[in-house]
């Protein structure tokens, strides 16, 4: 299998060839850090099918009709969507899409319990990410992430329900052997796809190829999302002949170096956790651990990001943590609603600092 040449980035907008029958599009966020999604365009005897549907803005539509038309396509002759996962950026213009032309729309069944939880709330609040910040004595982040989101324009429409719940197996694609793939970590029902044929894998946001993808922020029950993760990424470290097409960033890289890697990355953050806590006089809440983490690739503070990602740092931190209790590496105490952690056997009697 031979990957279609890159362009000189891979935000550059366009239909760019990967392998034969197969186009990546960069859909543009505007404000995101992310900076743009990739959807992926499937020839098929049908028309074409999609994986992932982006997020639906102003100039999403424009843009994918663009870009198809540099292959001869409409929106029109979309058929499927098969969405990676729920996040906006995934899912929303997917919805869109079916509204204007008829397409059907397929998202993992685990995903249905944060559909449900999105119709609950009827806002873009993180609730459940709220929730898991002030566990971590971080209130003052929440309620500045409250009245941030709670001001966001929110239309339930976005949100409507797939037309078909995709389970673990072959996608009902005629003459393509693409398989579904059940990976939670990043969200509950996060699917990554398979092209047997091309030995190419379509990973969403759970193999991303020089990031690591948020841990967490999601609506729903807290479920120990990094062992999840962790456990998914486990599945894939043998897998070393299929290329990963990520959501975000260029084509290229072995899935199964990659999702090693990743491995060794989180074994890395939890060894300095670990090292944080040593000695301590006192246990450190989780906010009190996020601001004694190096963030992002430049060994940023906490501070020093904005306010979204120090939510997202702070959840992430959070299921470090439980991990690491669940491990007995690290024990944990409650205090008027927030916890404390310090080094499993320390018998400090300290009061826990606050942050």
């Amino acid at each position: 299998m031979t990957v279609g040449s890159s362009p000189t980035t891979w935000l550059e907008p366009g239909c760019h060839p990967v392998v034969d029958g197969v186009h990546r599009i960069p859909l543009t966020l505007p404000q995101d850090g992310l900076r743009a999604v990739n959807v992926y365009v499937l020839e098929t005897d049908s028309g074409i099918a999609l994986i992932d549907g982006g997020w639906h803005r102003p100039d999403t539509h424009r843009e994918l009709t663009e870009a198809l038309a540099t292959i001869g396509h409409t929106p029109a002759d979309i058929h499927d969507v098969f969405v990676t996962h729920i996040h906006r950026d995934h899912y929303t213009f997917a919805v869109e899409l079916r509204r204007r032309y008829g397409c059907r729309v397929h998202l993992g069944a685990a995903e249905a319990p944060g559909l449900a939880e999105i119709a609950r709330v009827d806002s873009n609040v993180p609730e459940s990410s709220l929730r898991e910040v002030r566990r971590a004595g971080a209130r003052e982040l929440a309620d500045t992430v409250y009245a941030l989101t709670i001001a966001e324009p929110f239309s339930i429409d976005d949100w409507e329900h797939p037309d078909g719940w995709l389970e673990p197996g072959l996608l009902p694609l005629p003459g393509r052997r693409i398989e579904a793939v059940h990976t939670p970590g990043h969200t509950k029902g996060h699917i990554v796809f398979h092209d047997h044929d091309h030995r190419l894998s379509f990973t969403g946001d759970h193999i991303l190829p020089t990031i690591t993808p948020s841990i967490g922020f999601e609506l729903g029950e807290w479920e120990m999302p990094l062992a999840k993760f962790l456990r998914s990424l486990e599945l894939l470290v043998d897998d070393r002949g299929h290329t990963i097409a990520p959501a975000h960033g260029a084509v290229g890289g072995q899935i199964g170096a990659r999702a090693e890697a990743l491995l060794a990355h989180h074994e890395h953050r939890f060894s300095q956790i670990v090292d944080l806590l040593t000695g301590r006089e006192r246990p450190l809440s989780g906010h009190a651990v996020a601001q004694g983490l190096p963030w992002t690739r430049h060994n940023r503070s906490l501070h020093a990001l904005d306010t979204f990602n120090q939510l997202i740092a702070v959840c992430e931190t959070m299921a470090h943590l439980d991990v690491l209790v669940g491990r007995a590496d690290v024990r944990v105490d409650a205090r008027d609603g927030v916890e404390y952690f310090s080094v499993a056997g320390s018998h400090r009697s300290g009061s826990p600092t606050p942050h």
